[in-house]
């Protein structure tokens, strides 16, 4: 008598959910496979929304990456889609689903199930939220609807809640189309998973595209005009629009799950282990609904993106398909990037915010994405955080038009493999004059991160500093940068005239080195140590120091 055949559910069909699928079917031939999506799409392009509402994607269907018929031609996988799972049986091991289109009750029994449900908009309960013409950007569905309402209503004002990815990335889809957008943001900055001193150019940059940016604004409800909506805010704002985008965040799909009786973790996901199972061995889950862990602290996390939900799909049909197998999920990074008009903003690992108060070190730099003789090179800010002790890298922030994300995917690969800044200034990178230079940003990186740890070039920071205290500082920049803009106090010896005047410094007193970004202090910071000073360099220099006011993060010195 053969065998029954291995049955396995999934229940979502889009990243994680399609991923595992396919896995599993070139791991084994035999398992029974079936995937519910309670939608009218699997495996489409959420990432790409924003610009299909913006029309850089023209058409819908280059927004789907596949369809039921091919899962069924290509992978023999039985995708049902308008299937909505209703419940858990774990005792049966069975799921009952609703088939939205029959509006039929059928019954399905598991040997593993997937749970792939991701996750919400968050839709909060304000005051008029449920009006016509405000609209949460999820799913193919929301886009059609966005695009049909601005296309009846002739829409020419637009207010968009929310300055993270989906935020800027409808700004600018709108904007382009003509639209005049007001970008409302509780935060101080946009992307909350960036320093603030590193996105205040982006935010200058949004302001010169014609966008009204409203930081620090929190919205307290919605109200019907005879011309179109009103937003409110909680400090007396009111701005006029004719429609609103939501775009405030997500909350996991668990509701499933909680039916079921499956642990939640403490950031509200569905818990699981390294194998991606939940308290049920026999039910696993990924995506944007699930609880993991943090790769460098090993703590809970939940990132809702693209990237860990497919490797999570990738180790769960590993484990079904082979219980013995050491296919081990590693942790969140939260790796992304966004772009928004001319500027692309990517990060990886920790930004200072998550890693207080645990010790740690940055260095800032200003490089050329390539080399300034050949044409059309553009700057980047770069960021690299890393620990003071033994140089190991925390966490990367990039700024720029050109060459962001590869830098960022550098220090991302660095992150997986616990390098440290003495591995990424010994990196041998790609280098030729349209893609690079002799010492690649993220080297130079390295190596004023390793000149830190070694104690060559002691680093200090603005927003460390003690003004009250009447600091020395010293500007080691020329005359004209100094007439245009200085430090109230400080004093000023250009560097070529540092090594005759060394006598105009207190030798009693620690030297702050700074220049523009900070190349110069560094030169100056090494002929004072040499030369028997106590000095130290401001890491980014006027640069910074401008940015740290422009994010208000000097008010407290």
């Amino acid at each position: 008598m053969s065998k029954p055949l291995k049955r396995v559910l999934i229940v979502g069909g889009v990243a994680g959910g399609a991923t595992c699928a396919a896995r599993l079917r070139r791991l084994n031939e035999h398992i029974k496979i079936t995937v519910f999506e309670k939608g009218e799409f699997v495996s489409f392009a959420n990432c790409g929304l924003p610009y299909y509402v913006g029309n850089v994607i023209k058409k819908k269907s280059d927004l789907l990456l596949a369809t039921p018929t091919l899962f069924k031609d290509r992978f023999n996988i039985d995708v049902r889609v308008n299937h909505q799972v209703l419940k858990i049986d774990r005792s049966q091991k069975q799921v009952h689903i609703h088939d939205l289109v029959r509006q039929e009750k059928i019954v399905e029994s598991y040997d593993y199930l997937v749970l792939s449900t991701g996750a919400n908009a968050v839709r909060p309960n304000l005051p008029g939220i449920d009006l016509p013409g405000i609209y949460t950007v999820r799913n193919i569905p929301d886009t059609e609807n966005i695009k049909q309402w601005i296309q009846d209503h002739n829409v020419k004002r637009a207010v968009v809640v929310g300055a993270g990815f989906i935020g800027l990335e409808m700004t600018e889809s709108l904007q382009e189309r003509g639209i005049k957008v007001d970008l409302v943001e509780f935060a101080p900055h946009i992307m909350s998973n960036f320093d603030p001193e590193m996105v205040t150019d982006v935010e200058q940059h949004i302001r010169s595209k014609g966008v009204g940016l409203h930081l620090r604004e929190a919205v307290s409800g919605f109200e019907k005009t005879a011309n179109g909506l009103k937003v409110l805010t909680r400090s007396g704002k009111s701005i006029d629009t004719d429609m609103a985008i939501l775009s405030i965040g997500v909350k996991p799909d668990t509701q499933l799950a909680q039916d079921a009786q499956l642990a939640l973790g403490a950031t509200g996901g569905i818990k699981t282990n390294e194998r991606m199972q939940t308290s049920d061995p026999f039910i696993y889950c990924a995506g944007d609904s699930v609880e993991t862990h943090d790769y460098l602290t090993g703590k809970p996390a939940m990132v809702p993106l693209a990237n860990p939900a497919n490797r999570q799909g990738r180790v769960i049909a590993d484990n079904i398909a082979d219980p013995t197998t050491r296919s081990v999920y590693r942790g969140v990074q939260g790796t992304s990037i966004c772009k928004v008009f001319d500027y692309v903003l990517a990060s990886t690992g920790h930004s200072e915010k998550r890693l207080q108060p645990k010790q740690y070190e940055k260095v800032y730099l200003f490089p050329f994405n390539h080399v300034t003789y050949y044409p059309g090179a553009t700057k980047m800010n770069l960021k690299l955080l890393f620990d003071p002790k033994d140089g190991r890298v925390l966490g990367a922030q990039a700024v720029g038009v050109q060459g962001v994300d590869k830098r960022i995917d550098v220090v991302s690969m660095a992150i997986q493999s616990k390098a440290t800044v003495f591995d990424l200034e010994e990196a041998e990178l790609c280098y030729s004059p349209q893609f690079g230079a002799g010492k690649d940003p993220i080297q130079v990186a390295g190596m004023l991160a390793a000149n830190h740890v070694r104690g060559d070039q002691p680093l200090v920071h603005w927003d460390s500093l003690k003004m009250s205290e009447q600091p020395q500082i010293l500007d080691v920049r020329n005359q004209d940068e100094f007439d245009r803009e200085h430090i109230p106090g400080a004093k000023l010896i250009p560097l070529p005239q540092l090594r005759k005047r060394l006598g105009e410094l207190e030798k009693t007193k620690k030297v702050y080195v700074h220049c523009a970004v900070g190349q110069r202090g560094y030169y100056a910071t090494r002929i004072l140590k040499l030369e028997g000073y106590d000095a130290a360099n401001l890491s980014g220099g006027m640069t910074i120091y401008k940015s740290l006011v422009a994010a208000d993060k000097m008010s407290k010195l």
